[in-house]
């Protein structure tokens, strides 16, 4: 297994230049470690390799994930994000502990946090419902990308109409956290769930008018972005407060 992963640093390092590293780095407010690539060249070599170690345990390719998760380099990361989502049918109740420990230790980024939480640990949550309440612990966290991760983790969920109560609450912990990134998140977190129907839509709308004065703007926008215009306009009239 250490020889799969010298020999996937040494694609991802060929497949690397200058300019796409530049431009990568744009997205981005923090530091970033980047070989520098588009997206789909990350990809086609995750997809690549994915093959080569498809009869590898989930174990073993937790290790492996794990191995790339310490390198600190995003593509890497982003190729950790894929494994372990490929392998999200053999999740057990005890693979909460790594996801976590992914979640707050390796996590440095808006991008790895979607990748890695909207997909693998949003599909581990409906698997294992009773794990949603951790969710209500990272959102209390120091970690800006671990309060972000509590509301994106139920992205996937939310689409499907689940965890309404646990949305609510979350977006309560997270209400007044000063990080945009975080509102960003939270705020995803309530548009998503505004979509799945009418009720859910007049909850998030009746949420955002009960706490708009102290709602931050970048959470209220991105939660009734996809609302009707008269709605949107209810919610952004003066008297917020801020």
């Amino acid at each position: 297994m250490e020889n799969m992963i010298e020999v996937i640093r040494k694609d991802l390092r060929a497949s690397a230049n200058e300019k796409d590293r530049l431009s990568s780095e744009r997205f981005f407010r923090e530091e970033i470690k980047l070989y520098g690539m588009k997206s789909k060249e990350i990809t086609r070599i995750s997809r690549e390799y994915s093959e080569k170690v498809k009869k590898l345990s989930k174990e073993e390719i937790f290790t492996l994930c794990g191995e790339l998760w310490r390198s600190g380099y995003f593509e890497e990361a982003i190729v950790a994000c894929e494994w372990a989502y490929q392998r999200r049918k053999s999740f057990v109740p005890a693979d909460f502990e790594i996801l976590e420990r992914w979640v707050h230790h390796h996590v440095s980024n808006w991008a790895v946090c979607d990748t890695l939480c909207n997909h693998t640990v949003g599909e581990f949550i409906i698997m294992y419902p009773v794990f949603v309440d951790k969710l209500k612990g990272w959102a209390l966290s120091d970690n800006r990308w671990v309060r972000r991760a509590s509301a994106v983790s139920l992205i996937i969920p939310a689409r499907k109409g689940m965890f309404g109560k646990e949305i609510f609450e979350i977006a309560g912990i997270l209400l007044t956290d000063s990080d945009d990134m975080v509102q960003k998140g939270y705020g995803w977190m309530l548009k998503v769930f505004s979509q799945y129907g009418p009720i859910q839509q007049k909850a998030v709308f009746d949420y955002v008018m009960d706490h708009k004065k102290v709602m931050p703007r970048t959470a209220l926008r991105y939660a009734i972005e996809k609302m009707d215009p008269e709605m949107r306009k209810k919610a952004m009239e003066k008297g917020r407060g801020d």
